[in-house]
């Protein structure tokens, strides 16, 4: 009986770690020479951010500009700074993660006035952006 459970749990353990060891290797090679935009909304006083409409209107509406050149998009609401004591630097930060910067760019150009419209629904924060690359 005791090695039955004893295989099970083994067997259990390789399953997890070859599930999970994939995954994660398979996610490091796709993101690795994408483009990242990050907008990044910082923290203030008397600021305000609607995370329900940024998350369920205003991404997915960028998303759909941006088309199949989008790989995957996040969405990350500040919950505390990293050092104790400290304000909270940034309130939210939306990430899109592109294949090329030059069709991202082409895709927002003619929707910034729509993009920037819909600020007011959701902020009255001016984000800060910014454009890097994906190494690891």
């Amino acid at each position: 009986m005791m090695k039955a459970k004893l295989f099970v749990s083994i067997i259990l353990l390789t399953i997890c770690f070859a599930t999970f060891g994939q995954e994660k290797q398979s996610t490091a090679v796709v993101e690795k020479g994408l483009t990242k935009v990050s907008v990044m909304y910082p923290f203030a006083e008397g600021k305000t951010f609607d995370m329900e409409y940024y998350e369920t209107k205003h991404m997915p509406m960028v998303a759909a500009f941006l088309g199949s050149n989008l790989v995957k998009y996040t969405i990350d609401k500040g919950v505390a700074s990293g050092i104790p004591n400290q304000p909270l630097p940034f309130m939210a930060i939306g990430t899109f993660y592109v294949k090329n910067l030059s069709e991202y760019q082409a895709a927002i150009a003619p929707n910034r006035d729509a993009i920037r419209a819909d600020f007011p629904r959701y902020t009255n924060i001016s984000p800060v952006i910014l454009v890097s690359e994906v190494v690891k």
